[in-house]
């Protein structure tokens, strides 16, 4: 197995020249983001990392997980451990409110963080991610008295988290939901149900499980409207707010997975012995409005752990690379030399580092954004930054997943055969990848989000926004002496906004054309926000170098990065773009009598 190495250089990096770290710690609330303060939580994030998580990822996908008898989930060795150690150190409230236990960090902070948990061992980083989720949610909709009564613990770890959407009937379609809260003559409810994709439904890593679950009041109307959100704990809690009698609510299976076997992923059941005793949370009817609170915050993660195993799965490839030996030099004639000489493996690494880099950049300066719509002072800023980031979230989730995948696949193919053997671990980071497509909504749903909710409702404005910063940065390498990546970034813009015209000119009349485009759409635009990203980055770089700061042999390798990048990756904008004017009237014409 190999070790995992935390990508500090490359973090630092893009947080001090690219996201802005010093202007998001001069905003109100993020002053103690100094630099210094953050360079120790990434040194310390990534010992944590890589001396604790690591070591038991490859035990956690071996061992999975066990549902007793009891119905109680037993989570892999070492897996407790690890937790208590991680709550101790305080690492789960990093950015939330110092009010409820949190550090308040800003979430440029957090973000490189969470991408080193996930590369770590992400079967265990998912559950953290609930509880910050959970919390987001929380401080939104819920009561006072209930934020006192939960929200220490959730932001704590003391207690875990989890998020009930999905049921048998109802995946990606809420409106089927079923599950049922019957009011009760103290002001809580009885839930009746079952939820199915749990992950973390149950374990016994915390001495709680607080679960928010969507169900419908008795009156609610039919469809996404008629859903409320209700806390429901796994224990009800005392007057001294220690977990008290066991709430009807248990586990009734685990699902047997592809990966991320050390990572619970339960069927719910809720009210066999009577009822799950819950409390409404915010108003009746709107509880679809605050779990989607919860839900981008997951996106965004999922979109962190695609990264995540990008980064791992891509120093597997590249330390096998150098040491493994085989065949011989297609031009020298040269034999044992190790097979990173070799044309297509130098190929297949520097396009992954490459893609590693500009899902980094995008999630990191997309981080900043957060920040800056929570906290800037100036209300335009912080609209356009809000802006950004809802236009961009699925980008975030599905184009950073999608990528991560295709690099993940890459690894195993620069082992050859030993990829597809389990013991050499790449494969692991091949099965676990697979998911972060599918969950918190497949890349068709980001795409779909994108296209209408994102693009059609409000006429491209946004979308138009950017493309004239993309236009500006292209500007600004080929003044700066840097006109092939320009160059390369303008071509990919004129495509991204052709496409958009011909989506904005045809989505009232021909939306099921459009649509049918809406996923090469998505990867057409994170193909050019990941252009744009290397852009800043070789300008930055160039800059660094020119001011004499800096080590010059990794300054010099961020330009050639970017120049590979439009070199190889940039031009598939083209491609993407022609696909998304072009596959409506193909699959429209296609008859499904014959499939």
């Amino acid at each position: 197995m190999i070790d995992y190495t935390p990508p500090i250089r490359d973090m630092q990096f893009i947080l001090a020249e690219l996201a802005g770290l010093d202007e998001i710690a001069a905003l109100p609330g993020c002053g103690e983001a100094t630099p210094d303060l953050v360079a120790a939580i990434l040194e310390e994030a990534g010992r944590f990392a890589a001396g604790v998580l690591a070591p038991i990822n490859r035990d956690g996908d071996m061992q999975g997980c066990r549902l007793d008898d009891d119905g109680s989930v037993a989570t892999p060795d070492g897996w407790q451990r690890a937790y208590d150690l991680f709550r101790e150190a305080g690492w789960l409230g990093l950015s939330l409110p110092a009010e409820f236990g949190g550090q308040g960090m800003p979430r440029l902070v957090s973000t490189p963080v969470m991408e080193m948990w996930n590369a770590a061992n992400m079967a265990f980083a998912m559950l953290p991610i609930l509880n910050q989720g959970q919390a987001e949610a929380l401080l939104i909709a819920a009561s006072e008295a209930q934020k006192q009564t939960w929200l220490h613990k959730v932001v704590s770890g003391e207690w875990g988290s989890t998020m009930n959407l999905t049921e048998p009937q109802a995946g990606s379609d809420l409106a089927a939901t079923r599950t049922r809260a019957e009011p009760q003559a103290d002001g809580s409810h009885r839930l009746f149900g079952q939820k199915i994709f749990i992950s973390y439904g149950e374990h016994g890593l915390t001495p709680n499980i607080v679960h928010l679950v969507l169900a419908r009041l008795p009156d609610a109307p039919a469809g996404v409207k008629g859903l409320s959100l209700f806390i429901v704990p796994k224990y009800l809690v005392n007057a001294d707010g220690s977990p008290g009698a066991r709430n009807d609510v248990r586990c009734i299976s685990i699902e047997h997975k592809m990966g991320i076997h050390g990572s619970p992923t339960c069927t719910m059941s809720f009210g066999d012995a009577g009822g799950a005793t819950g409390w409404l949370v915010g108003e009746p009817n709107r509880g679809l409005e605050t779990m989607f609170v919860m839900m981008n915050e997951a996106r965004f993660g999922v979109g962190v752990q695609g990264a995540g195993l990008a980064e791992r799965a891509y120093q597997c490839a590249l330390a096998y690379a150098r040491e493994r030996v085989q065949g011989r030099d297609a031009v020298t004639g040269e034999s044992g030399r190790p097979i990173i000489h070799h044309p297509d493996v130098k190929r297949m690494l520097l396009s992954m580092r490459a893609r590693v880099m500009a899902m980094r950049t995008l999630l990191y300066t997309a981080a900043g954004w957060f920040d800056r719509a929570h906290h800037h002072p100036d209300r335009a800023v912080a609209d356009k930054c809000r802006r950004y980031v809802d236009l961009l979230m699925p980008v975030a989730k599905g184009w950073c997943t999608e990528v991560g995948n295709d690099v993940c696949d890459d690894a195993v193919q620069v082992f050859g055969g030993m990829g597809f053997v389990e013991e050499t671990g790449v494969a692991q980071y091949y099965r676990d990848a697979r998911i972060i497509t599918i969950y918190e909504g497949t890349t068709g749903i980001q795409a779909n989000d994108l296209v209408g909710r994102k693009i059609l409702r409000e006429g491209g404005a946004t979308l138009r926004e950017l493309i004239v910063e993309l236009r500006g940065t292209a500007a600004a390498l080929e003044a700066g002496g840097l006109a092939e990546i320009g160059d390369g970034l303008g071509d990919s813009v004129d495509a991204l906004e052709s496409a958009a015209d011909w989506m904005l000119a045809n989505g009232r009349d021909q939306l099921a054309d459009v649509l049918a485009g809406a996923v090469p759409f998505l990867h057409l635009l994170g193909t050019v926000c990941g252009g744009w990203q290397l852009g800043r980055v070789a300008l930055a770089a160039r800059a660094r170098l020119a001011a004499g700061g800096g080590d010059a042999a990794y300054l010099a390798s961020l330009v050639e990065l970017a120049r590979f990048y439009m070199a190889t990756i940039g031009p598939q904008a083209a491609a993407h773009a022609a696909t998304v004017r072009e596959a409506g009237g193909a699959l429209t014409r296609f008859e499904e009598a014959a499939f």
